[in-house]
């Protein structure tokens, strides 16, 4: 390695980079605000614009687009070697460049007059010319990777994998260079684009998917797609559609909050003043259906908790974090997979069909809680319906859910009808319904639901309103002597 070209936006760690390289003898190219860091630390380096012959010009538009640079980071050794002497072209052997901000200006709203100059050309251009002679050249685009270089040179260079890794990485980063800015640009008069583009990453391969004949890997870049267990066996298909089942549920409770998911559906959820009371009353609402499940815990597990926990057979238990008692107990279960919980930021929902994909997203939004019926709820029914409506919002449509203040007591999920929704809910609780709340993700479109669950007990109920048959609905409640909700907001869940 005799020569390397520095080129980036994002300063990190590149005049440590720029040290070790000439302190190894590499001669440096650079130009822009790279060469004004790398002077300002002391640090000799060759102007691209005195290599290349052609000044910096139009506002630093036009810096690195010439032969000498593209055909230093193209040319083929033992190729090319008589065209490069002849043209003046001298071999890069290692390119580090990172591109302009793009996605990160982008959020701040700026004028597309204003941001189009943080669309990289001459950076992707480089990037790709050395990813492509990966042969012979060396591309860092990541200063995370940095660390590569000092190894490197010890040995001679990079070796032929070290190459090809990287410029797998360099290809990578300029197709999401590249989708970030179709995206935008497509989106500036649709709130959805008529392409859209996106990059997962991180990718992991799975023992298998949902079955065991079928293959499966993860991808993501936060979140529960980048979580590994820090004990037990690693997570399945299953586990993450289950866990990502059971955040999403979570995060609707800001008290001490348990939720046990399995098949993708709540069979327990329940809050209480400590986090092993929610837990024990989550599970012993459907005990039956608890084994094998997974948990979610949105307060950190101790050694109480712990113990608890490791007393039946629990695929997945996840929480903020836990106590050293805690796991030392929690490895009694060797294959139980304990994961930290962690959160990333709310993104387009995005599911396959067949031949494409369906995308969503969630605008912001408010509920409008409306008492439609002559008596109102009390603040304990009121307690209980905004728990059963949560949970509600998580569970499989068609959905039925029985609740008191502290627990679901009946879960009926995933039904083609919602008569069979409240029933399979009723059969299913172990617990006195007589006093307890309900929900419905959608509206119910005949008085019979409500009917089957004032016969079970249910005294308030909480649904969206706006079927034709409201007023039917509402005259039942009254004659039952109801309590109910119109929240004029739908959860189905397909």
């Amino acid at each position: 390695m005799k020569r390397a070209l520095l080129s980036v936006w994002d300063k990190q760690g590149i005049v440590e980079l720029a040290r070790v390289l000439a302190d190894n003898g590499i001669e440096i190219l650079s130009s822009g605000g790279t060469g004004r860091v790398l002077r300002d630390a002391g640090i000799g380096f060759f102007e691209v614009a005195a290599y290349t012959g052609f000044p910096e010009m139009m506002d630093g538009r036009i810096k690195t687009l010439h032969p000498r640079v593209h055909g230093g980071l193209l040319g083929r050794r033992g190729i090319d070697d008589q065209v490069m002497q002849e043209q003046g072209i001298a071999p890069i052997d290692l390119l580090v460049v990172n591109l302009y901000p793009f996605s990160q200006m982008a959020e701040k709203n700026l004028e597309l007059a204003d941001l189009i100059e943080y669309i990289d050309i001459g950076g992707p251009a480089m990037i790709r010319a050395a990813a492509k002679n990966h042969a012979c050249v060396a591309v860092i685009v990541d200063p995370d990777d940095y660390g590569m270089v000092g190894p490197a040179l010890e040995k001679g260079g990079f070796s032929e994998q070290e190459r090809l890794r990287l410029a797998r990485k360099a290809f990578a980063a300029t197709a999401a260079y590249d989708a970030a800015i179709s995206n935008h640009l497509y989106s500036l008069d649709s709130e959805f684009p008529e392409v859209y583009t996106r990059q997962f990453i991180h990718g992991r391969t799975l023992r298998y998917g949902e079955n065991p004949h079928q293959r499966a890997a993860v991808y993501g870049s936060g979140g529960v797609a980048l979580q590994k267990p820090i004990q037990g066996k690693e997570m399945s298909y299953n586990n993450y559609l289950d866990l990502n089942a059971a955040v999403g549920l979570l995060s609707e409770f800001e008290e001490c909050a348990a939720v046990i998911v399995k098949h993708n559906n709540p069979c327990g959820a329940a809050v209480g003043e400590s986090l092993l009371g929610a837990y024990v009353k989550a599970r012993d609402v459907d005990p039956i259906s608890a084994y094998g499940s997974v948990i979610a815990l949105n307060r950190p597990v101790d050694s109480a908790l712990a113990d608890e926990i490791t007393s039946t057979f629990v695929e997945v238990v996840c929480a903020p974090g836990f106590s050293p008692d805690a796991l030392a107990i929690m490895k009694k279960k060797e294959n139980m997979r304990v994961l930290e919980l962690q959160t990333a930021p709310k993104e387009h929902e995005i599911r396959t069909i067949d031949g494409g994909v369906l995308v969503q997203h969630t605008p912001p939004y408010r509920e409008n809680w409306q008492v439609v019926t002559d008596r109102d709820a009390t603040p304990a029914e009121l307690k209980a319906l905004t728990l059963a409506w949560k949970v509600c919002k998580h569970t499989r449509s068609n959905t039925i859910i029985f609740a008191d203040q502290e627990r679901t007591l009946g879960i009926g999920a995933g039904q083609m009808s919602r008569v069979d929704a409240a029933k399979i809910a009723i059969d299913k609780s172990l617990y006195s319904l007589e006093g307890s709340a309900v929900a419905s993700d959608a509206f119910l479109p005949f008085p019979d639901t409500l009917e089957v669950a004032a016969a079970a007990g249910a005294t308030a109920l909480v649904q969206p309103g706006g079927s034709i048959r409201d007023q039917e609905v509402i005259d039942a409640a009254n004659a039952a002597n109801m309590a109910m909700v119109f929240t004029g907001i739908r959860y189905f869940r397909h």
